[in-house]
């Protein structure tokens, strides 16, 4: 109880004065810093002046060619060549249909700058392009499904390099860099495409989740978080693979060309950047060609998407991009299950729902047997305090009494811990699964849950909405978390009474904790959770009913 109550009051202190204290001692720290410093001498400092630059405007600062298809519109800067505009047709950035897209990536001159490059680089004397270099359109000047677009420049030395992008239906976007050599020697040059981030995202910052750079490179999976690569450089080499930034349900990322070996790097300078860099170089001779290709996705992590692109594509253990977690063999399954009945249902809260009648009918014989062994605890606890009054003053007696009790009724004391052990890894699953598929992101249920991914939004605090009285966070504890709880306490109920004081207390108080506990989580688990304990009460009440002991 006590640490109870401790973590309680943490939790309140921190909601209450937390921010303020942080910021409070943020600024003491920074006027020692100013107390402490020593004196310089006189010195002129020249302020430049900051221009704020929108992202409309930055978007028309260079000659563009337009991306359309079913899921992104955008375009790319003829400035450098760089995928730098990306907004997503097909999601709201919240549960307001009116609500603005999601944009994804921003142009290089604004402080939200986001964006993906590819090119060549040299270790001789070649002028190759760069970021500042400015393209030319040849043909098509719209890239859409079947409709490549191709941009060339030349460096006046003879080499001509063309930039042709492809892109599909949904999130990939394939960049085929071309070389033609008309100069008069044989030239080695490198290819390599990055990502580039200027700004840290806000993030949950959630152990269960990875927001920031990921890759795999051959068999390792790699994820590192954005602090992390400011403090130290990350390099690897590989063979196959791929390099991105991530966060919660939206994903950047370069693959290199099948077959050919490349460093990667995550790194930051002035930027988050992930990029890799072909090893082997690509040789073009007098008069001769050379390629190389890069594939680029850009968009929504779909779980139908993103495997279909690990294996359509071929890209190496793309479907890690999706954060399954240490159970992924667990976890994903689970998600295939709810999205096949959510396509017969139409609805993931009913989806969610038919999934626990599934696993209580699946684990019906074991919960049987152990609810059966908990309703004869149930009945033998007259007899057990018998017992305990008989021999109160030798607890190795009652022990041994009590043990022969157990065995002569065949009572197991421990096997009531079985449907808690069968249901603690489909919470965590059905866990995580709300919390990181993009499909139940905004998935609604019925009555006051609009997003079964978020927390029930309700709070008993303002009698559910009746009082026109917005608490703070701490105080929303809606009503399907009440629901749990109460359910939660019936089947406590049904249960026999630990034979400790303390302990019965304790139980007593569990569901209570639970349910502030719970508040905060994704509605689609605490709905999980609620029609879990109902099934379980009736099928404890029958057992209960059906179970008679006799003793002597």
């Amino acid at each position: 109880m006590a640490v109870v109550l401790s973590t309680l009051v943490i939790i309140f202190w921190q909601f209450m004065y937390g921010d303020e204290y942080v910021e409070l001692e943020s600024q003491q720290t920074k006027t020692e810093e100013v107390r402490n410093e020593k004196p310089s001498a006189p010195s002129i400092v020249k302020k430049k002046a900051v221009i704020k630059v929108s992202r409309s405007d930055a978007i028309t600062q260079t000659g563009r060619v337009k991306i359309e298809n079913q899921n992104l519109t955008g375009s790319i800067a003829l400035r450098g060549g760089l995928i730098d505009d990306i907004t997503l047709k097909n999601y709201n950035s919240n549960q307001n249909i009116n609500s603005d897209k999601v944009v994804l990536l921003n142009p290089k001159k604004i402080d939200q700058s986001y964006y993906l490059e590819t090119g060549w680089a040299t270790s001789g004397a070649e002028i190759v392009p760069n970021n500042q270099t400015e393209w030319k359109v040849i043909g098509n000047k719209i890239l859409s499904p079947n409709k490549p677009v191709k941009l060339e420049w030349s460096n006046g030395k003879g080499l001509i390099f063309i930039k042709e992008f492809s892109i599909d239906n949904k999130y990939l976007i394939t960049v085929n860099e071309q070389i033609k050599n008309q100069s008069s020697q044989t030239i080695n040059l490198f290819h390599y495409a990055q990502i580039t981030r200027k700004q840290k995202p806000k993030i949950q910052d959630f152990y269960i989740l990875h927001e920031g750079l990921l890759g795999v490179v051959d068999e390792n999976l790699t994820e590192e978080d954005y602090d992390d690569v400011v403090e130290k450089k990350k390099s690897y080499k590989g063979s196959k693979g791929w390099v991105g930034i991530t966060d919660k349900y939206w994903l950047t990322a370069v693959i290199p060309e099948k077959g050919k070996k490349f460093n990667a790097e995550f790194s930051y300078d002035k930027a988050y950047k992930a990029n890799y860099i072909i090893t082997d170089p690509t040789t073009v001779n007098v008069n001769q060609s050379g390629s190389n290709i890069s594939n680029i996705f850009i968009g929504a992590k779909e779980v139908a998407v993103v495997d279909g692109y690990a294996e359509s594509k071929g890209f190496h253990k793309f479907d890690l991009a999706i954060d399954w977690g240490w159970f992924h063999f667990f976890t994903k399954p689970l998600f295939f299950i709810i999205d096949y009945l959510y396509k017969i249902s139409g609805n993931f809260g009913i989806a969610i729902i038919l999934l626990t009648a599934a696993i209580r009918l699946l684990f019906f014989p074991l919960a049987n047997y152990s609810f059966a062994s908990m309703a004869k605890m149930k009945a033998l606890q007259p007899e057990m305090q018998r017992l305990k009054d008989l021999h109160k003053d030798d607890k190795q007696k009652i022990q041994m009494e009590m043990m022969n009790l157990y065995k002569r009724e065949k009572v197991n004391p421990i096997s009531g811990c079985l449907p808690v052990l069968i249901q603690i890894p489909f919470f965590f699953a059905i866990y995580k699964m709300l919390f990181v598929t993009i499909e139940m992101r905004h998935a609604p249920f019925y009555g006051w849950i609009k997003d079964l991914s978020a927390a029930d939004p309700t709070t008993i605090f303002n009698l559910f909405g009746l009082i026109p009285w917005n608490p703070p966070s701490f105080l929303i504890i809606g009503a399907w978390p009440i629901i749990m709880g109460v359910t939660m306490y019936i089947q406590q109920k049904l249960n026999p009474s630990p034979p400790d004081p303390i302990q019965a207390k304790i139980f007593m108080f569990f569901p209570f904790f639970l349910t502030i506990l719970l508040a905060s989580f994704p509605s689609g688990l605490v709905i999980y959770w609620s029609i879990n304990n109902i099934l379980t009460m009736a099928q404890q009440y029958v057992i209960i009913r059906k179970t008679k002991i006799k003793t002597v």
